[in-house]
């Protein structure tokens, strides 16, 4: 039964990632304008992150008495998704809040938060992929 959990946890997160990047973002982006794009995903990211959250933890738990590295890797990716959900993501909302205030000093730091997590994520995504591979060998 841990194993049907493993794998369903691992690829609905996988699938739900590669949606999330390749599909609703750039078409949000797309086709809404600015202002309100960038306020849905506002919205938006804390739900993914819930999401990314509760699957690596399902995951990780389901992967712990079989593939006890693999667990170990997506407590990781959850712990990981923590910090950006509570950390880095507030952080970033404060900045992008005072770039459009006027604040200019502020766009370095909310670009740089921004490439900061778009990197963290693609290479959740990447572990994800290796993890679900490899369970899929094993």
């Amino acid at each position: 039964m841990a194993d049907l959990i493993a794998l369903f946890a691992l690829a609905v997160l996988f699938g739900g990632m590669v949606f999330f990047a390749a599909i609703l973002a750039p078409l949000v982006f797309t086709r809404l304008p600015g202002e309100v794009a960038g306020g849905f995903i506002r919205a938006v990211f804390p739900v993914y992150y819930l999401f990314v959250l509760i699957n690596a933890a399902l995951a990780a738990v389901a992967l712990a008495f079989d593939l006890p590295i693999d667990a170990a890797v997506m407590a990781a990716v959850a712990a990981l998704t923590l910090w950006l959900r509570q950390g880095l993501m507030p952080r970033i909302n404060r900045l992008s809040d005072a770039v459009k205030a006027g604040d200019a000093s502020a766009k370095p730091g909310f670009d740089a938060g921004h490439r900061l997590s778009v990197i963290l994520n693609m290479a959740q995504m990447l572990v994800v992929a290796a993890v679900l591979a490899r369970w899929a060998l094993v």
